[in-house]
């Protein structure tokens, strides 16, 4: 980061799927076939989330409809609001998804430029963007080896653990770091 005058800001969207995910488990031996209970659904509650490289501070916001140019245009908006205040250029790290790119906030990303700007990454490279690891960490702290028999299951499990980041934190910083 270029010292103080540029804060870093790393988005994403993400599902977290109501039948969770597996992982690999002990089973005694006499267990000749062990039952995974998971819904028979395929629900899914999606989020759009920033995380400032700096300190840590996230910041997130549950996708009701679907992920398009117009969700995602709510989003930088809201992201600009919170991220502005800090007095710094803000840099944003996001991927190469087409709404990302949408005609419709075009003109607004041309005119913020100056103080709020997104940084595109290559296509095809998500590992490049720090906020992957914050997908993967809460999919392991709170999903993993769980039955959800309700989609709010998995909303009240994920949400508490962002609630958890709302403000600055150890883990975050450490997480997402550049070197």
């Amino acid at each position: 980061m270029a010292g103080q005058t540029v804060d870093l800001w790393a988005t994403d969207e993400a599902h977290f799927q109501q039948h969770g995910s597996r992982c690999r488990m002990w089973i005694p031996p006499e267990t000749k076939d062990p039952v995974l209970l998971h819904a028979p659904t395929r629900q899914s509650v999606g989020y759009f989330a920033a995380v400032r490289l700096r300190d840590g501070r996230f910041q997130y916001c549950r996708e009701t409809d679907k992920f398009n140019g117009e969700t995602f245009f709510a989003f930088l908006k809201s992201l600009r609001r919170t991220s502005i205040r800090s007095g710094r250029r803000v840099v944003v790290i996001t991927d190469n998804a087409k709404y990302h790119h949408a005609n419709l906030h075009k003109q607004w990303r041309q005119d913020h430029a100056a103080g709020f700007a997104p940084d595109y990454l290559p296509p095809y490279s998500p590992e490049l963007n720090p906020i992957e690891r914050v997908w993967k960490l809460t999919r392991r702290r709170r999903l993993h080896n769980q039955y959800f028999p309700r989609l709010g299951d998995v909303i009240t499990a994920v949400e508490a653990e962002f609630g958890q980041w709302a403000s600055r934190n150890d883990t975050l910083p450490r997480l997402c770091a550049i070197t």
